[in-house]
């Protein structure tokens, strides 16, 4: 497809083929025409999709003249490094340095950032913070912002910038909000829909790459929280005849005591952590110890200064957090010999930008699992604690669903949550 379906003016499209922009992404092809239009627009894509070339783009192309008095765009972004690679990305399509643009960040004082912005800037790309802190100080007028951008929102959610954002956000009630995302769940949303108009399009590119490697039989649970993770771990686990040999991954040692502790009841020696932070805790040195003992069922291993762990041999691998480094996670589940092995994945609305990675790195998407019926899951809010002697309120049940799925990942079988595994092992060993 040729760049000239972006209706974007002919130096743009000019400083796109120097810059070795031969054929326009899909997520520029979807969202140009809506965001040159004037409409809010929420694009969701992976790493990789073309995001910030389609707002530079897009703020470049609606501008369209330079130097007034006030800056007519604010595009955020999470941290410095997003400031200085949008900044590159400007440099590279502004030719002749059409634009002033600016960057403001921690790396310069306050002080500093004011005279620049007094001095006169067409397009600002800030962390929210300090563009907060700018605008309090009344240097940062956003009256005149034209477009109004949010980069990698998820990142802004995961970062506990949402109330910047928003402050800034309605300060330019005026102008046109476009936001960027890998990923979109209730927290990203809640954080938006101050700001965002009703009319707003949202527009969804899902490139998976090409199938890197062979993996085990993957499966994904999302939870709201921390403590639902628990109540999943713990209501699956217990299903001893299915589940009997089992490691479970976390990611920092005083993590792997929380798990261990949440198992209020079980059997001794059943359930242990692999070199454990506090002498008392029942645990391994060394993961042949738990292989050959057939009493021992769960491990619970801290990826915190881990190295390598062989895990052969071993049906069922849990990652109950997902680690830092998607890699991490990666080389546990390709597949190296004919071994059945199920790795069950728990991510939060938080987590699932790494989510995102780990698909797009080996080509496939984790097959999403239904929340179990029976399944405790804990408001996000806290409640206040009932007196000794009130009778407990219905806060067993379990509650709505945390956020909308999408049809792609809506389940095509009628088995329970889980049930796919629990038939696979329980024929694989006849205990049908």
């Amino acid at each position: 497809m040729s760049l000239d379906k972006l209706k974007l003016s002919k130096p743009l499209i000019a400083a796109m083929t120097d810059a070795g922009f031969l054929t326009p992404k899909e997520i520029q092809t979807r969202t140009m025409s809506r965001i040159l239009g004037g409409q809010d627009v929420i694009a969701v894509g992976p790493e990789g999709s073309g995001k910030t070339t389609t707002y530079v783009l897009a703020t470049l192309m609606k501008l369209k003249y330079a130097f007034e008095e006030a800056p007519r765009a604010l595009i955020l972004v999470p941290d410095i490094e997003h400031v200085d690679h949008v900044l590159e990305q400007f440099k590279l399509l502004n030719r002749n340095s059409t634009f002033r643009i600016l960057g403001i960040d921690s790396r310069g004082t306050i002080e500093t950032q004011m005279n620049e912005i007094t001095d006169g800037c067409d397009i600002i790309v800030a962390v929210p913070d300090r563009a907060r802190a700018l605008y309090l100080k009344l240097a940062l007028n956003t009256n005149k912002i034209q477009l109004f951008i949010v980069d990698n929102a998820e990142l802004m959610v995961k970062k506990g910038l949402q109330l910047p954002v928003v402050e800034l956000a309605n300060s330019a009630y005026k102008s046109q909000h476009v936001v960027f995302t890998e990923v979109l769940h209730e927290k990203l949303n809640h954080m938006i829909s101050p700001f965002m108009k009703d009319s707003a399009a949202t527009i969804e590119v899902d490139e998976i790459g090409e199938k890197q490697a062979e993996v085990y039989q993957q499966m994904l649970y999302q939870v709201p929280n921390f403590r639902t993770k628990l109540n999943l771990l713990t209501l699956l686990l217990n299903d001893a005849e299915v589940f009997d040999k089992v490691v479970v991954f976390v990611n920092t040692r005083l993590t792997a005591q929380t798990v261990y502790k949440n198992f209020n009841q079980h059997k001794e020696g059943e359930i242990g952590i692999y070199r454990s932070l506090f002498f008392d805790d029942k645990g391994y040195d060394d993961i042949v110890d738990f292989k050959n003992n057939p009493d021992a069922r769960v491990l619970i291993v801290a990826n915190e200064n881990l190295g390598e762990l062989n895990i052969e041999g071993i049906p069922f691998i849990f990652h109950f957090e997902l680690p830092e480094q998607k890699e991490t996670l990666i080389q546990r589940i390709v597949k190296h010999d004919q071994e059945d092995v199920v790795a069950i994945t728990f991510s939060t609305d938080i987590e699932l930008i790494e989510v995102k990675k780990i698909e797009q790195a080996i080509g496939q998407k984790l097959e999403v699992m239904e929340l179990p019926e029976n399944l405790k899951v804990v408001d996000a809010a806290d409640k206040p604690k009932k007196k000794k002697g009130t009778e407990d309120d219905e806060s067993s049940e379990r509650g709505a669903a945390f956020h909308e799925k999408k049809a792609s990942n809506l389940k095509n079988y009628n088995y329970s949550a889980g049930a796919k595994a629990k038939m696979t092992y329980k024929n694989k060993k006849g205990l049908s």
